[in-house]
């Protein structure tokens, strides 16, 4: 078993010294962990035994130059980070191994030499095997870029502007990524050809991918789509949820909030012709008890212009509302006519695209003011 203090020295070096690996994030870096304790410790057992890597050692390094293609991680910086994981591991042996001779650090050393030899040409094949068979399926290669963004299995946004280019596409950004199932699915996998038709009824051009998810479908599209969502949506019997307010460094925490809404929502929320928002995306994760947003900015995201000064009377016109529970109280409790408090009502409705007679966008509204209070 690899020591762990050895593991963590190699992963160190190569997320310093690799400028790809650099930009790696938590949520990839177990990822290298494992592959490092993997390659320590066979490296170790074949200085150890005198032997050489085994059939089963080469089909996981073609395994990980296919995955690196997939994700956009170019194989020279992948074979540069092996060769700084060699260069720590030899240094961390010289550092702890009292009592090796000069023909152990020669074997350590041909071990070494041979492994990487051997290794850059299974993986280098491997990696140009699976960049053609991309680029000869272009859909594939569309879909699989979507779904490396919504794993978040991107390094870098270089990488990821060298995928897109290699593929045709310029991603949009500002964008929409559009999670959606038929109302009542069942459960029922959604196939790619539903996903791409719903993608061309909403106008997707060049800068669009879609893919799939059990029984929804993804779509990232430029941001504008989302006017056209609604309706689209409602002709089909659908439902969904539209995230525009996150980069593309964050597809994947758009498409968890996107789809986390879909599986809380109650039933309400979910009226013909309407979609789900970031608003109520983050609601809805307040709600479980895991924000992916402070109080202020969900806050904010609801409510919109009413937390200007300027547009303080519609807030304490909004907040009597919800507290009295119908516009003559709460116009009694503001010494206003109803009529001068529905039309307040009326602008809070056009400003935030929420209607307070609605029961969801009631509850979203009283979430939101209490939190930004």
């Amino acid at each position: 078993m690899a020591d762990p203090r050895v593991v963590e020295a190699v992963v160190a070096a190569v997320h310093e010294q690799v400028p790809v690996y650099a930009a790696l994030d938590d949520r990839r870096l177990p990822e290298v962990r494992a592959i490092a304790a993997w390659g320590v410790d066979r490296l170790l057992h074949l200085w150890a035994t005198d032997a050489s890597l085994e059939p089963a050692d080469l089909r996981r390094f073609r395994g990980i130059a296919a995955a690196r293609a997939a994700d956009g991680r170019p194989v020279q910086a992948v074979l540069r980070a092996y060769r700084v994981a060699g260069t720590v591991l030899t240094d961390e042996i010289a550092a702890r191994g009292r009592g090796l001779t000069a023909a152990d650090g020669l074997a350590l050393a041909r071990v070494l030499l041979t492994a990487l030899d051997t290794l850059s040409e299974e993986m280098a094949t491997a990696y140009a095997a699976t960049s053609a068979d991309l680029a000869g399926d272009r859909d594939r290669a569309l879909r699989l870029l979507l779904d490396d963004l919504i794993a978040g299995r991107h390094a870098s946004g270089g990488a990821l502007t060298d995928r897109s280019a290699r593929l045709g596409v310029h991603l949009p950004d500002p964008y929409c990524l559009l999670v959606a199932e038929p109302a009542g699915a069942g459960g029922s996998d959604m196939s790619y050809e539903a996903a791409a038709g719903l993608l061309g009824a909403l106008g997707g051009d060049g800068t669009s991918l879609s893919t799939v998810r059990g029984s929804r479908a993804v779509l990232l599209l430029p941001a504008k789509a989302t006017d056209r969502a609604p309706a689209v949506l409602a002709e089909r019997g659908w439902r969904g949820c539209a995230i525009t307010r996150e980069g593309l460094d964050r597809v994947a925490i758009a498409h968890r909030l996107a789809a986390d809404a879909l599986d809380t929502a109650p039933g309400h929320a979910h009226r013909p012709g309407r979609v789900l928002g970031d608003a109520d995306a983050h609601v809805l994760a307040l709600l479980a008890g895991h924000p992916a947003a402070t109080p202020d900015h969900i806050a904010r995201l609801v409510l919109g212009p009413l937390t200007e000064p300027g547009q303080s009377h519609l807030l304490q016109a909004l907040t009597a509302y919800i507290d009295a529970g119908s516009a003559t109280e709460a116009a009694r409790t503001l010494h206003l006519h109803p009529q001068s408090l529905r039309y307040r009502l009326r602008r809070v409705h056009a400003l935030t695209s929420r209607d307070p007679r609605d029961p969801w966008q009631r509850l979203t509204l009283d979430i939101a003011r209490t939190i930004g209070a």
